[in-house]
C-alpha cells in the first residue's frame, strides 16, 4: 500500500501550488495513514535534485512520485529508478526543448526570489532521464490540449505505453484537478 506520495512543484514554484493543495486535501480525506510531503524546492536545479535524494533516503517506504511540469519531470525521473507509481501533471519531458528561453536570470511566480538560469544548469537537467523508460504500467499522465507551456501531442508520445489521460482545453496549471482526484485515487489503490 501507499504510505508516502512526494509531489513536486514546476519550474518557478513552490509548494504553494493549488494543484499541490486540492490534491493533498482530497487524499488526507480519503486515507489518514498517507504522508504527502510538497517540499520547497530550490529553484537551483543541483540543490533541488539534492533536495529530491534527501527526502527519499530519510524517509525510506514504498513511495508515489507526483509533480507539474519540471516536477513532473524529476518525478518521472525517480519513478524510474525506484520503479514507483508515478503520476505526471503536465510534464515537462525530456530533452527540454526550448527550454534555453529560461537562460539568464528569473523570478520565482510564488515567491518573488531572483535566480539565475546557466546552460550548464540545462545541461545537468537535461541528465536526470532514465535510459529507458521501464515504468508505464506505474505512470499516469494528466495532460490539458491547451497547455501554452508544453506540448501535450509530444508528452502523449514520449508516454506511450503508459496511463494518459487528455483533457481538452485548459491550460498549463491544469484547470481539471478536481475532476481528476478520484482518477488519482483509484490509480493509486488508496
Amino acid at each position: 500500500m501507499v504510505k508516502t506520495i512526494l509531489y513536486f512543484h514546476g519550474f518557478a514554484s513552490s509548494s504553494d501550488s493549488d494543484k499541490a493543495k486540492i490534491i493533498k486535501k482530497h487524499i488526507s480525506k480519503v486515507s489518514k495513514k498517507i504522508k504527502i510531503f510538497t517540499p520547497d524546492l530550490s529553484n537551483e536545479f543541483k540543490e533541488a535534485n539534492s533536495q529530491i535524494q534527501e527526502l527519499i533516503d530519510e524517509n525510506k517506504k514504498d513511495f508515489v512520485f507526483m509533480g507539474s511540469s519540471l516536477g513532473g519531470y524529476y518525478a518521472n525521473f525517480y519513478g524510474n529508478i525506484y520503479n514507483s507509481k508515478v503520476i505526471l501533471i503536465n510534464p515537462a519531458i525530456p530533452p527540454l526543448k526550448g527550454f534555453e528561453e529560461y537562460l539568464g536570470e528569473n523570478e520565482n511566480y510564488s515567491t518573488g526570489e531572483k535566480f539565475i538560469v546557466t546552460k550548464e544548469d540545462i545541461k545537468f537537467l537535461r541528465t536526470l532521464v532514465a535510459k529507458k523508460s521501464n515504468n508505464q504500467n506505474n505512470t499516469l499522465i494528466l495532460l490539458e490540449s491547451g497547455d501554452e507551456v508544453l506540448n501535450y501531442i509530444e508528452a502523449a508520445k514520449y508516454f506511450q505505453g503508459s496511463n494518459i489521460d487528455i483533457t481538452f482545453g485548459g491550460s498549463h496549471s491544469y484547470e481539471s484537478i478536481t475532476d481528476k482526484l478520484e482518477k488519482i485515487v483509484k490509480f493509486l489503490e488508496i
